[in-house]
């Protein structure tokens, strides 16, 4: 029998040896991270759907608060409930397009000619007073249309966006006809001992976001109304037509209130300095409402979310992923708070559990 030599001792398992526990290691360790980089580019290259599908999952929880709101003064079943909130929904959309194609429709042409005068005038104004040149003007134009341009890209035509809306609604409409269907898939990926904290962490973030949404839906009816009252009392121009951009944009916060806060006052100058000041007033007033009491009252029900973070998502979520980012900053930012602070409680449990039992 040969003896073995120093050459033939010193072989260790190749890369296509699994045998041995350091190279299974390592090949762990490498489908780990081979992981991470193709999620990575899946989130790039899948963004846009993904984000019709996270806007179905918000509409779904929308419509499932509703559904269960109705339950406690209406006391049928929950198919028929669904129904009449689905009904209801579509029912004051269509209201809407009819009101603005009729009653709003020449208003909304003098509104995008007021705005552009406004909009001139404040930059001859500036020019006047030396912050920007003529070639200052021609380029901040340029940069702000080229930063619409990008923000709106993935929705820039009619057609998109009709067919995101309708992607969106049929998306949350199934899934608001049996959500525990699709919590169940999920779950049916996930380990045994781990499924029972995924629906614990599910109904939680349910609940979060079904009261993040009422409070933005009360919101958006308070701002809406409360501005459209305050403009018609103080004879702005456009009343009607301010108070429902208003109520639309006050959804996306902070950048909405500072976009129709504009669209406000650029009006009431238009119509003369009284009428300019009491669309400053209105402006202050609804915000400091909805600020002060709808928000921290929403907030204490819900996940409390600092202002800047907020802000923060929706610049990089807009910047990356467009209008559909924009729109659902706050809702994704609420859902990952609320699922990293139960994750995070579970953990604590768990070790305080290991400690008492050591």
């Amino acid at each position: 029998m040969t003896e073995p030599t120093d050459e033939t001792s010193a072989e260790r398992p190749g890369p296509a040896d699994l045998s041995g526990r350091l190279v299974r290691e390592e090949a762990r360790r490498a489908a780990v991270w081979l992981g991470m980089i193709l999620a990575i580019l899946a989130m790039i290259w899948l963004a846009q759907p993904i984000l019709l599908i996270i806007g179905g999952l918000v509409f779904a929880v929308i419509l499932d608060g509703g559904t269960r709101l109705l339950g406690r003064v209406l006391p049928i079943g929950r198919p028929w409930r669904l129904a009449i909130v689905t009904l209801a929904g579509f029912g004051f959309i269509a209201w809407t397009f009819y009101f603005a194609g009729t009653t709003l429709a020449e208003q909304a042409g003098a509104l995008r000619a007021v705005v552009t005068a406004q909009s001139e005038r404040a930059m001859e104004y500036l020019r006047t007073l030396g912050l920007i040149s003529e070639s200052g003007l021609s380029n901040l134009g340029n940069q702000l249309l080229g930063g619409v341009g990008r923000l709106t890209t993935a929705l820039s035509t009619a057609v998109g966006v009709l067919t995101s809306s309708v992607l969106v609604l049929v998306i949350g409409i199934f899934i608001a006809i049996e959500p525990r269907l699709y919590d169940r898939g999920v779950a049916w990926m996930l380990p045994m001992e781990r499924r029972s904290s995924f629906y614990e962490i599910s109904d939680h973030v349910g609940y979060t976001l079904r009261r993040l949404m009422a409070g933005r839906i009360l919101g958006m009816v308070v701002e809406g109304v409360g501005t459209w009252l305050m403009l018609l009392w103080g004879g702005v121009p456009m009343a009607a037509l301010l108070g429902l951009l208003t109520g639309l944009l006050a959804f996306i916060p902070n950048i909405g209130a500072i976009v129709s806060g504009l669209l406000m006052v650029a009006v009431g100058f238009s119509a003369g300095t009284d009428a300019g000041i009491w669309a400053i007033a209105t402006y202050l007033i609804v915000q400091t409402v909805d600020g002060y009491i709808i928000v921290p009252y929403v907030a204490r029900r819900t996940v409390d979310l600092a202002p800047a973070l907020v802000l923060a998502a929706q610049l990089v979520f807009g910047a990356l992923f467009g209008f559909m980012g924009l729109l659902l900053a706050d809702p994704i930012v609420a859902a990952i708070k609320t699922t990293l602070e139960d994750v995070s409680r579970r953990k604590a449990g768990e070790s305080k559990d290991a400690r008492a039992k050591g």
